[in-house]
């Protein structure tokens, strides 16, 4: 049985970024070479791999991040986001708490707020405010 999870900037509901770059035909390759199958399955679509997972039956907790470094990948998604996944797309049902940081997805987990936030989470199940 699972304990205390914090997820770091999920794709629960997939990530728009995967629909977008699937959606170029020259761009699909080059996607695929660079994230494998696995990349591809992360679409937002109803029969994405993240939307057939189902509620959260353990203490979980999300940190979404909304600050980007990529001026391109930006332009792709709905705000507010990480670069590469929308902090809605984050959520997840059953989720015992949900928090936004100003915080890349690439360097999200050597971010400072980052790293206490999971700490607090950890100890007491719920993010501090």
């Amino acid at each position: 049985m699972l304990a205390r999870v914090v997820m770091l900037a999920p794709p629960n509901k997939g990530t728009e970024l995967v629909d977008k770059l699937s959606e170029l035909l020259a761009t699909r390759q080059i996607f695929r070479l660079l994230n494998g199958p696995a990349g591809t399955q992360l679409g937002t679509h109803p029969d994405s791999l993240p939307n057939r997972l189902g509620r959260a039956e353990f203490e979980s907790g999300i940190i979404a991040g909304s600050r980007s470094i990529s001026p391109l990948l930006s332009a792709l998604l709905p705000k507010p986001h990480d670069g590469k996944v929308s902090v809605a797309s984050t959520k997840l049902e059953g989720m015992s708490d949900h928090i936004t940081l100003r915080a890349s997805h690439t360097f999200m987990m050597n971010n400072p707020q980052v790293i206490e936030q999971v700490l607090q989470f950890l100890q007491h199940g719920a993010f501090f405010r």
